[in-house]
């Protein structure tokens, strides 16, 4: 009998997305590991590839089609034993990127909610990869048994192996405490005459305003900010780049501040956590969450057990994560997790501000511009580069002093950097 494609959940989060582009026609011929489509989820473009044989019978769903839910059946493929495919019901939809609502030529019936992803495997302990999925894992050392399938009928695809470590399958991702926050639907604004254009809203930011909703509602913030002195930071990074000019690295601030952010958190495990209901999940290596601001919206690409890598490694690595980000490029696995975030703001000259923590982290550092300010060094007042650093801290999982405690070791390290490349 014919196969139902269905739009797939390309991460764990995904619960729809816009079927961006088609990379096959009806009539066309597929194979295992064949590329199908582009699904655009809400932070990045990514490709969907075939996991059965067959032939391409019907495109139920067009492209630039938005909305599009998980578990949605988008198109037929007819095995290549069951003869030639049937006639059409009906034409295919026409391709549109403008298309205002999921078109469905014919509507498929409802789809049951995904249940649960469970390991990839069926009778015999076989386990269901695509052909693709197995050649990455080889290449990588990836052990199959045990990683979750995000494709149909739970067969593990390219995206599920690429951030796994070798030699082990990759961690099911940890509940969330709770439900997320369902955002009411705010009343139509009304028109008073004033010029203006309707834009629709993208997919991340759609995601960003429920997800921002969500924490300023379910988690108690409690904001703590530092004055630090600059000076010595600014002096190392010259010094360091001179050094590093041969290799093409130049250490940002920002690079240096993520590595301090990341053994402050080691240094004070009480702030490296995530609040679980009636758990706490307490954390042993600092995976560092960087804002980045790109025309859709925002994303956090990490840069993973920040407290053990080299600046010129987290510098090299940042400048890789933030192109892919401007791109759309990033996978999964280098956007979702993190520990705690940093985000700053300093480059745009903004001195002071207070961020909104990342759920399910439970801190984020919002770095204000470095400027010239009368300052007491030394018992003597004198003019020192200063900026203000706030923390953002869930009260849930930290309390005041255990905040204060990691503002105060963050200030340490930036004012006596020696210690980040000890």
């Amino acid at each position: 009998m014919p196969i139902e494609l269905k739009m797939p959940a390309l991460s764990p989060t995904m619960e729809e997305g816009t079927l961006a582009r088609w990379l096959v026609k009806e009539g066309d011929s597929v194979s295992s590991g064949d590329l199908l489509a582009e699904i655009e989820t809400d932070k990045a473009t990514m490709e969907f590839e075939a996991v059965d044989e067959g032939v391409i019978s019907q495109i139920l769903v067009a492209e630039g089609t938005d909305g599009v839910k998980v578990g949605t059946v988008i198109a037929m493929i007819q095995g290549e034993d069951e003869g030639a495919a049937p006639s059409k019901a009906a034409p295919t939809p026409p391709t549109t990127a403008n298309t205002e609502a999921p078109v469905v030529v014919p509507p498929p019936p409802p789809v049951a909610a995904p249940a649960p992803a469970a390991p990839a495997k069926v009778a015999g302990d076989r386990i269901k990869a695509s052909p693709l999925a197995r050649r990455i894992a080889a290449d990588k050392g990836v052990e199959l048994a045990g990683l979750t399938g995000t494709g149909p009928n739970g067969r593990i695809v390219k995206a599920d192996v690429e951030g796994a470590q070798p030699g082990a399958a990759m961690p099911a991702p940890a509940a969330s405490a709770a439900a997320p926050a369902t955002m009411a639907a705010p009343a139509a604004v009304p028109d008073f005459g004033i010029p203006h254009e309707i834009v629709k809203l993208s997919n991340m930011r759609k995601t960003i305003a429920r997800r921002l909703t969500q924490s300023m509602q379910e988690a108690p913030h409690i904001y703590l900010t530092v004055d630090i002195r600059l000076d010595a930071l600014l002096k190392l990074r010259g010094e360091l780049n001179a050094s590093l000019e041969s290799r093409g690295v130049k250490l940002s601030v920002n690079d240096m501040l993520i590595k301090a952010l990341a053994l402050a958190l080691i240094q004070v495990p009480k702030c490296n956590v995530s609040f679980a209901g009636d758990n706490m999940l307490q954390y042993s290596r600092a995976d560092i969450s960087v804002a980045v601001s790109i025309p859709t919206g925002l994303i956090t690409p990490i840069i993973v057990d920040a407290a053990n890598k080299s600046l010129s490694t987290i510098s090299t690595e940042m400048s890789a994560l933030a192109a892919k980000a401007k791109d759309g490029k990033l996978q999964p696995h280098e956007y979702q997790g993190g520990t705690a975030s940093i985000s700053n703001m300093g480059m745009m000259g903004i001195k002071h501000f207070t961020a909104v923590i990342n759920p399910p982290q439970a801190m984020i550092m919002a770095i204000g511009a470095g400027e010239k300010r009368p300052y007491v060094v030394d018992d003597a007042l004198s003019i020192a580069t200063v900026m203000s650093a706030t923390g953002s801290f869930d009260h849930r999982a930290i309390d005041g002093a255990d905040g204060a405690e990691l503002m105060k070791v963050f200030k340490e390290l930036v004012e006596k950097p020696l210690g980040l490349v000890a």
